[in-house]
């Protein structure tokens, strides 16, 4: 049973589970149906927020419960009172709940020095931070925390996912080039001279993890992102090559120069790239695609999204998240008072 099967990750999710032979059931709120997946996939209607739904749609049980769409303690509580149902389960978390050797971790980023400096790579032994209802990061700690202590009741794989690639993505960070190339921009500012590293995650490997894990049934978190961990200069060339453009790039030593020109949603002042040998170690993983190589299909999706009309309407997440992208009138001022 996969919950919140119509999401970014459930789509590839209950297709590679289906195409292994698994018996699935595609849960979701709308109880829709991809186009892409086999036959034989059910499909059910539930809110995972209300147990008596949730609980009527395992019914009698099933031998894996995979769960994209929980975000705190509560939903560990959830899980867990299923238990005599579900064999084992598997569930997303995400890399925000690293924090380094100072206490530096994704709420503190926008501090003075508070941005993380975690090791290259960070490996699942890396401290995280503290369970509480103050953020995303610290309910998926607290999330992992209650599962990873009840793991003779119910064996759950967690799943610590990178930043989220693939078509569906209601924040899509490719976003950031494939609409200045679509507007013809030809130069593009890159803060950190384009550097950042920030790991990616494509919806297919995390879909792979989760094919494997199921028939791995364990108590574990596990890093969760692509084989390539590419700078933003090599990201922007990559999606410049799948959309036949060349775009200049303009390169700034240090952090934006203002909050709406060369931020890219990768830009970190240091480095964010996680391991990928504990998986490969306890799941036999290996990945399916890499970043270039899964580009095409995420540049596609982009542009038919963004053809329904303005940016903000076809990706009002997006916008909500990280403000407006594409500020052109501060980027062309900038450019201008630097004599570029």
């Amino acid at each position: 049973m996969v919950i919140g099967a119509t999401g970014q990750i459930g789509r590839a999710a209950v297709g590679a589970l289906a195409r292994d032979d698994w018996e699935v059931t595609a849960v979701s709120r709308g109880g829709g149906r991809d186009d892409g997946w086999p036959e034989g996939v059910r499909v059910a209607r539930a809110d995972r927020t209300d147990d008596t739904v949730l609980a009527d749609a395992v019914g009698d049980g099933c031998d894996v419960l995979v769960d994209l769409v929980a975000y705190g303690p509560e939903h560990a509580r959830q899980l867990l009172a299923l238990s005599d149902r579900v064999g084992s389960a598997v569930v997303i978390s995400s890399l925000s709940v690293y924090e380094d050797d100072k206490g530096r971790n994704f709420d503190t980023q926008e501090e003075p020095g508070g941005f993380p400096e975690y090791p290259v790579p960070v490996t699942e032994e890396q401290r995280t931070v503290a369970p509480a209802d103050t953020s995303y990061s610290t309910r998926k700690a607290g999330l992992e925390r209650e599962l990873l202590a009840a793991g003779d009741r119910l064996p759950t794989t967690l799943l610590r996912a990178g930043a989220i690639h693939g078509p569906h993505c209601r924040t899509p960070r490719e976003l950031y080039f494939v609409k200045r190339n679509l507007d013809r921009r030809p130069r593009r500012v890159l803060s950190y001279r384009g550097e950042s590293r920030f790991h990616p995650a494509n919806v297919h490997n995390i879909a792979e993890l989760i094919r494997l894990a199921a028939a791995r049934p364990g108590s574990r978190a596990l890093n969760a992102v692509d084989p390539d961990a590419p700078t933003v200069v090599q990201i922007a060339a990559a999606i410049d090559a799948v959309m036949g453009v060349e775009t200049e790039n303009v390169l700034v030593d240090g952090p934006p120069p203002s909050p709406t020109v060369g931020a890219t949603p990768w830009s970190t002042p240091v480095p964010v790239v996680c391991a990928m040998s504990a998986a490969e170690r306890e799941l036999g993983y290996r990945p399916v695609v890499r970043y270039a190589e899964s580009l095409p299909e995420t540049v596609a999706w982009i542009e038919g999204r963004l053809g329904e009309g303005d940016w903000r309407e076809a990706y009002p997440k997006m916008f909500e998240v990280y403000g407006d992208l594409f500020d052109y009138a501060a980027e062309d001022a900038f450019l201008s008072g630097s004599g570029l």
